[in-house]
C-alpha cells in the first residue's frame, strides 16, 4: 500500500458538493484514493511528499472529447480557414496515410499536453482505420496511455459510409460494419475494466450521423449495453449537419439519435451547437451527456453551443479540447478559459463565471464519462490532483480570488504537479514518465511522413493554399453499407 502527502497548499478548491475552499490544506492519499483532507493533518510518515506551498490545489480535469491522432496535422495551411465539411475532406487525404507508429506518437503528444495543462482523465474518439493498417491499430492508444500515466477511456470509433455511399471520407479509411462490430467486441473484452477508478475503460463511438448508417448506430448501442460500456459520437455540430440529416434521414440530428436508441446516461455527444430548447430538455430528462468544445467550434466557425441553458436544465455537460487539428492545442486549462469567455458574448457576462467553467471541466466531465468518484477532492474520491503555483508574474495582483485567477490570468497553462491514481506524473511542470523531446521529435517525424505520403498519393500539397483542393460530396439517401 503506497501513501502520498500533499502538504501546505495555499488553497485547495475541492469542487465537492459544498464547493469548499480550504486554506493551508494538506491532502493524504492512500493507494489511489484520498484518505484525508484538511488543515494540519497529523500524518507522521508518507512514502512520498509533495510540498504545495504557494499553490492552488484542485481536482484533475476531465477531457470529454478528442482526436489524438490529429496532433500530427495541426496548423495545416490548406485548411486554416476552412469550415467543417471541406476541412474534413481535405484532411482525410492526409489521415489516410496514418500508421501504427504515427498513432502511438500522436497519442503521446496529445496526452502529454493534456497532463501538462491540468487534465488527468481523457477520452479519445478514434474512428480512422486505413485499409493498409493492421487490425489491432486501436491498441496503440492503450499502449501510449499506459506509458504516460493518464487515466484513459478511449472510444473504438468507426466510419462505414465512404464517398461511394454518400459520406465524406475516402473509401480506403472506412470499414465494413461486421468488421467494425467484431473489433469493438474484441477491444472491450481485451481492455475494458469496470472498476470505478479503472485506469483503462472502453467506449464505442461511430463517428457521426454522416459517416455511418442508422443500422450501425443501433447495433453499436446494443453491443455497448450488452457489455455495460458507454457510447459517444458527434452531434449537431454545424448547420451543414442539420441539412445532411434532414436530407438523408428526414430527421434533425437529435431526433435521429433518439430513433436509434442513442439517449440515456450511458451516451454522450460532442458539440450540440444546434440543439433547440426542446432537445435540451429531452437530453436533461434522459441524462444524455454533452461535451462542449468551445475552441474547435470557434476555430471552424461552427457556432456557439447553448451551454448556459444546458447547465440551467441540469444536463450532464463537460468540456473537450476536441481534435488537435480543429483546436490546434490539447490545452485543458486553456479550454476552460475559452468556455468562460465565449458564453459572455451571447448570454451575458454573468452566464459563465470562472468557477462554473472549472466545474464543467472537473465534476461535469467526470459525470459525462461516468466517473462518480472523480472531479472532486474529498475523502474516498479518486486521487487525481493537480497543483498550480500562484507565485508567478502572471498572477501578480490577482490573488483576491486564486481559483478564478487561474482562468482569468496567468502567463502559462502548465501545471506544476499532477497526480493520477495516486502516482505523480507531472513534476515541476514536466512529464515524469516520458521524455518530452523524444515525443516532440517522433511526432514531427511522423507528421512529415504523412504529409509527404498524402502529396504523393493525391498530387496536392496540403502545406500550400495554392491550387484546387477536395470538395465535399453532396449527401445522398442512405444506402446499406
Amino acid at each position: 500500500m503506497s501513501t502520498l502527502l500533499i502538504k501546505n497548499a495555499a488553497l485547495a478548491a475541492t469542487f465537492d458538493d459544498s464547493m469548499r475552499r480550504i486554506e493551508n490544506c494538506d491532502i493524504f492519499v492512500r493507494d489511489n484514493r484520498i484518505a484525508a483532507i484538511g488543515q494540519k493533518l497529523d500524518i507522521k510518515e508518507a512514502d512520498k511528499t509533495i510540498d504545495a506551498s504557494g499553490m492552488l490545489v484542485m481536482p484533475g480535469m476531465v477531457n470529454c472529447h478528442h482526436h489524438l491522432y490529429q496532433t500530427l496535422t495541426r496548423n495545416i495551411p490548406r485548411v486554416q480557414e476552412a469550415e467543417l465539411f471541406p476541412w474534413l475532406v481535405n484532411l482525410y487525404e492526409i489521415w489516410a496515410a496514418l500508421t501504427p507508429e504515427a498513432l502511438y506518437w500522436s497519442t503521446l503528444t496529445g496526452l502529454g499536453e493534456l497532463l501538462l495543462t491540468g487534465c488527468t482523465t481523457s477520452t479519445d474518439h478514434f474512428y480512422l482505420f486505413p485499409d493498409h493498417c493492421p487490425d489491432n491499430l486501436f491498441d496503440q492508444q492503450i499502449k501510449a496511455a499506459k506509458k504516460i500515466g493518464i487515466r484513459f477511456q478511449p472510444t473504438r470509433g468507426s466510419m462505414s459510409r465512404g464517398k461511394d455511399q454518400g459520406g465524406l471520407p475516402p473509401t480506403r479509411v472506412v470499414q465494413k460494419e461486421d468488421k467494425i462490430l467484431e473489433d469493438c467486441e474484441r477491444v472491450i473484452k481485451a481492455y475494458h475494466d469496470p472498476d470505478p477508478l479503472a485506469m483503462i475503460k472502453i467506449a464505442l463511438a461511430p463517428c457521426s450521423p454522416f459517416s455511418v448508417t442508422a443500422d450501425l448506430l443501433k447495433n453499436t448501442a446494443e453491443m455497448a449495453r450488452k457489455y455495460k460500456v458507454r457510447c459517444h459520437t458527434h452531434l449537431a455540430e454545424t448547420q451543414d449537419e442539420d441539412a445532411y440529416c434532414l436530407n438523408v434521414y428526414g430527421k434533425r440530428p437529435y431526433d435521429l439519435m433518439e430513433s436509434v436508441g442513442w439517449t440515456g446516461d450511458d451516451i454522450w455527444f460532442a458539440h450540440c451547437v444546434y440543439l433547440n430548447e426542446d432537445e435540451i430538455k429531452r437530453a436533461a430528462e434522459t441524462g444524455t451527456g454533452i461535451s462542449h468544445c468551445p475552441a474547435s467550434n470557434m476555430r471552424l466557425g461552427s457556432g456557439i453551443a447553448p451551454i448556459p441553458s444546458m447547465v440551467d436544465h441540469n444536463c450532464a455537460v463537460g468540456l473537450g479540447v476536441d481534435g488537435s487539428a480543429s483546436n490546434d492545442a490539447s490545452d485543458m486549462l486553456g479550454e476552460v478559459r475559452q468556455c468562460m469567455l465565449l458564453h459572455r458574448l451571447r448570454s451575458g457576462v454573468d452566464s459563465m463565471p470562472a468557477e462554473r467553467a472549472l466545474t464543467l471541466a472537473t465534476r461535469g466531465g467526470a459525470r459525462v464519462l461516468g466517473y462518480k468518484e472523480l472531479g472532486k477532492l474529498e475523502v474516498g474520491a479518486g486521487a487525481d490532483i493537480i497543483g498550480i503555483s500562484l507565485k508567478k508574474l502572471g498572477y501578480a495582483g490577482a490573488l483576491s480570488d486564486p481559483v478564478a485567477a487561474v482562468v482569468f490570468c496567468g502567463d502559462s497553462h502548465i501545471v506544476d504537479f499532477s497526480v493520477v491514481n495516486g502516482q505523480q506524473v507531472v513534476k515541476d511542470g514536466k512529464l515524469c514518465l516520458m521524455d518530452e523531446m523524444e515525443i516532440f521529435e517522433e511526432a514531427n517525424r511522423w507528421s512529415n511522413y504523412m504529409l509527404e505520403a498524402a502529396k504523393k498519393a493525391t498530387g496536392v500539397d496540403m502545406c500550400s493554399k495554392e491550387g484546387p483542393g477536395f470538395e465535399a460530396p453532396r449527401p445522398s439517401k442512405e444506402k446499406k453499407a
